[in-house]
């Protein structure tokens, strides 16, 4: 029987109740009616079940899951999604630049090259447990993390009770690594690249959904991207397709598309936020926004090359509602950072504050962890990736961002170590546009074009 995840209601309103508790809305009659019913209030797994909801319970889903969007929240004041409200909130908002001059590029190739090899080490271990990363790479004399995954030596009990990623381990350890293997996490990038050579850094929420429909396959579309995409092809209209029925609104997905808006608005943070902005509200609202935004403004500010990481990160935060979780959780992670000689005491309190609030995908708990592993490892490339694959949850799209900003701020790619870059081979998998195949200093000329049009 086909089982298709992420859109089902029956599968999506665990997640709704748990965020829900988590951005202030009182839903527990809502969540008692639920569980009368027969339903779990138990987030969904995707594929976890082949069975099919009766017809009442899958009714009852799509009924609940509207009177939850009707709740009101207690954090709405403090965690807007409406442009002019952050900003409002955003006492020190950047201003922008008198003049830019567009990375070059070298630097661009080199950011391009560290999201692959960032996204490429986290592939692997994608869902297994920190501890579990840890044990297989100790396994193979790899821990510290210092290069890439491989299963030579490892036992064959330890990957029976930790098997790898089963999409990506065929094509992202060590020993089968050939070229840089297809992966949302580069997806929305090249995308992104199409909208602004398409519609200029001008281009609007609608201008993204019409891109989405043309050149995305829905099945490479996951959580709320897959949801937005639903929405889209039912007649729902931006910004609504964030909204409805879209519990994944807060996760991960925004901030994996925010790289191009950093690259291409180089010395201008508060451009790039506002770019990211209007990607973002396609799929995600509230701190699901803010890492999207937070993430480029960090970006753009390392694109000039003058600044450290801590300078960046700090910029970050000047584009996002100090008052909201993802500004405290940042804040917290730099903190500790700063303060823990050893990365595992701060990644054993990240998990402490998070681990049992939020789902492994969450957008707030994901930057925090790449906040602090930047800081940890004060930008450094390889310290960087591994601090923050080894510290577990999204661990591609957490290399991936990670990756990118410091090897920006290495400035060129015979910065990075041949042991990250040589097996990318100078070529992704794509099934985005024309770009499969396309090499990353392919890449980095036409990101250069971009960031240099008016």
């Amino acid at each position: 029987m086909l089982r298709l995840t992420w859109v089902q209601p029956e599968d999506l309103i665990g997640h709704e109740l748990r965020q829900a508790a988590l951005d202030g809305r009182e839903a527990s009659v809502i969540a008692a009616r639920w569980r009368a019913a027969g339903g779990t209030d138990a987030p969904a797994r995707a594929g976890a079940s082949p069975e099919r909801a009766s017809h009442y319970l899958r009714q009852l889903a799509e009924d609940l899951l509207d009177e939850l969007a009707q709740l009101p929240s207690r954090l709405a004041d403090a965690e807007p999604t409406d442009l002019a409200a952050i900003k409002a909130l955003c006492a020190d908002w950047p201003s922008a630049p008198a003049s830019t001059v567009a990375p070059d590029p070298e630097r661009l190739e080199a950011a391009w090259l560290g999201r692959a090899a960032g996204c490429l080490l986290g592939k692997p271990v994608e869902k297994l447990p920190r501890q579990a990363i840890r044990r297989l790479a100790e396994a193979a004399g790899n821990w510290p993390l210092d290069h890439y995954f491989t299963a030579r030596g490892v036992p064959a009990d330890l990957t029976s009770e930790h098997p790898w990623n089963r999409r990506s381990a065929a094509t992202s350890l060590a020993e089968n690594i050939d070229g840089m293997p297809e992966d949302d996490d580069l997806d929305y990038p090249l995308l992104n690249l199409l909208l602004l050579q398409r519609h200029g850094r001008r281009f609007t929420t609608a201008d993204v959904a019409a891109l989405w429909l043309d050149e995305l396959p829905a099945g490479r579309t996951f959580t709320a991207e897959r949801v937005a995409y639903r929405n889209l092809l039912t007649g729902v209209e931006p910004p609504h397709t964030a909204r409805h029925r879209n519990p994944f609104r807060e996760w991960i997905g925004a901030l994996i598309r925010a790289d191009v808006h950093g690259w291409t608005n180089p010395g201008d943070p508060a451009a790039a936020a506002e770019q990211a902005h209007r990607d973002a509200t396609l799929t995600h609202t509230a701190n699901g926004v803010y890492a999207a935004m937070f993430t480029a403004a960090v970006i753009a500010r390392a694109a000039i090359g003058a600044h450290d990481v801590h300078t960046c990160l700090r910029t970050g935060l000047r584009v996002i509602p100090p008052g909201s979780r993802l500004s405290r959780a940042v804040r917290h992670a730099v903190q500790l950072a700063e303060e823990q000689p050893d990365f595992e005491t701060v990644v054993d309190e990240l998990h402490a504050t998070y681990a049992d609030t939020h789902h492994w995908v969450h957008a707030i708990p994901n930057t925090a962890l790449v906040a602090a592993a930047l800081t940890h490892a004060d930008g450094d490339f390889t310290g960087s990736i591994s601090r923050v694959v080894g510290g577990g949850w999204d661990t591609d799209s957490n290399g991936a961002a990670a990756g990118g900003i410091a090897a920006l701020l290495a400035g060129t790619p015979t910065a990075l170590p041949d042991r990250w870059t040589t097996p990318l081979k100078n070529r992704l998998a794509t099934s985005v546009g024309d770009f499969n195949g396309t090499g990353f200093d392919t890449l980095a000329h036409l990101t250069h074009r971009e960031a240099s049009r008016p």
